[in-house]
Parts: C-alpha cells; sequence; structure tokens
C-alpha cells in the first residue's frame, strides 16, 4: 500500500509540532515556578547580588531532585535525595553562594556534592569549581548529571571532604554543604589569603552558619543565620 507523500509529512510536523509544544509546555511550568521562587524565597529575603539571580533562575533544580519529588523541586524547603543526604531549600543554596561573594575569576572548593545542584549554581559564577562527595552513589550520580548538562568547568571527586583537594589548591573560595565543628585544618591550609570559607558549624540538629575570612594566619568569623544540615562524614586528618 502506497502513502502519500503529502500526508506523511503532514503526519510527521504535526508529531513534531505536539512533541515540542508538550516540551515546551513543561519547561514554561517550571520556568514560572523558578520565577515564584526567586521572587517569594530568594528576594523577599535580601538576596540582592544579580548574577546569582540569573544563575538560580537558569539552573533547573528539579533535574537534581529524584522524579518523585520533582513536583516539590521549587517549594521553600530540603528534600530527600537518597542515601540518608538532602538537597538544601533554595534559599540557603543563594545564602551560602552570596556570602562567598564571587565575582567569576575564582576557583571554588565545595565539600559535599550532594545532588550537583549547588555546584551548578557554582559554575555559573565562577571560573573553576572542584567538588567532592564521599557517598559513591551520589557522586557518580551527580557526575553524569552535571556532565549531561555540559559543565566542562566543573571537577567532581569522590573521596574524603576532611583532606579537600591538594592537587588544585589554593582555592579562592571554599563552601562546605555540610555540618561539621571545628573546621578541618587541611581546609583553612587550602582555602587563598584573602579566601572566603562558608561552613556549618556544630553538631546535632541544629548549626550556625559561618563565614570565615582568612587573612594571613588569621581567622574571621562572622555569623549568618542559624541553620540545619547533615553531619560531614568521613575520617578526620589533621
Amino acid at each position: 500500500m502506497r502513502i502519500n507523500k503529502g500526508i506523511l509529512i503532514g503526519v510527521v510536523i504535526l508529531f513534531i509540532f505536539f512533541y515540542w509544544s508538550e516540551v515546551y509546555a513543561q519547561e514554561d511550568k517550571y520556568l514560572d515556578k523558578r520565577k515564584q521562587m526567586l521572587q517569594t524565597q530568594i528576594k523577599a529575603r535580601g538576596i540582592k547580588d544579580e548574577r546569582l539571580l540569573k544563575a538560580m533562575l537558569k539552573v533547573q533544580r528539579h533535574k537534581f531532585v529524584p522524579f518523585i519529588f520533582r513536583q516539590l523541586s521549587y517549594e521553600d524547603r530540603p528534600l530527600p535525595i537518597g542515601e540518608d543526604q538532602t538537597i538544601s531549600q533554595p534559599y540557603i543554596v543563594a545564602l551560602m553562594t552570596e556570602a562567598l561573594e564571587l565575582s567569576g575569576n575564582e576557583k571554588v572548593l565545595e565539600i559535599g556534592t550532594g545532588s550537583g545542584y549547588q555546584a551548578a549554581i557554582l559554575a555559573e559564577l565562577t571560573k573553576e569549581v572542584y567538588t567532592i562527595e564521599i557517598i559513591e552513589n551520589l557522586c557518580q550520580r551527580a557526575d553524569n548529571l552535571l556532565k549531561e548538562l555540559d559543565y566542562k568547568n566543573i571537577k567532581v571527586k569522590c573521596g574524603n571532604g576532611y583532606l579537600g583537594w591538594p592537587e588544585f589548591a589554593p582555592f579562592d573560595a571554599i563552601i562546605i554543604t555540610c555540618a561539621v565543628t571545628p573546621i578541618p585544618q587541611p581546609l583553612i591550609e587550602q582555602l587563598t589569603d584573602g579566601g572566603r570559607l562558608v561552613v556549618p558549624l556544630g553538631e546535632g540538629g541544629y548549626q550556625e552558619l559561618t563565614l570565615i575570612k582568612k587573612e594571613g594566619k588569621d581567622l574571621e568569623r562572622l555569623f549568618i543565620t542559624g541553620c540545619r544540615f547533615v553531619p560531614m562524614t568521613g575520617e578526620r586528618i589533621e
């Protein structure tokens, strides 16, 4: 049976139209949610860095959470990502990132890759991102996703965050996305003079999100806010 060429072309065009209409509708829905997230959760709480706001609008947070939680991706809350770990609420991601005062040319170390979302935000704002995750499954999943999203300025390592990443030190900024006290000495040593480090300091269910400014051998500590993070794991080696 012969199929009319014109009908076949029409069917193909119709299929493409409906396919892309569905893709656009899905992305547009999440774009609206990201815009709402920025207005009600981020800007409303005082985040002003325009480059950061653009990055959080661009990076699709729903791709970094398990499918069953996708509809909750832009709510004002952390979400489970497996292995008893979570992705931080959007505001905390914004707050920690803004505290680093990134200008665009820094080399940043992240301890606790988790889902990879924080690394993606950092990659939009700076030159190089080095991120370490101790849980193998999360590390591989994040690495695969970040490569799929074509982030060429992120290096992912599966390993002990207490040791940092001495091969690429020093770092202009360090962000620790898990609770620890005290700050591991190797990380302080790998922070450049004049660098900044953001960390949830404390144990148990409550920590103090703290900004550390390094000036020579001196460390200035500035309290940011109270917070709750999962504890840092791995072997502490000083």
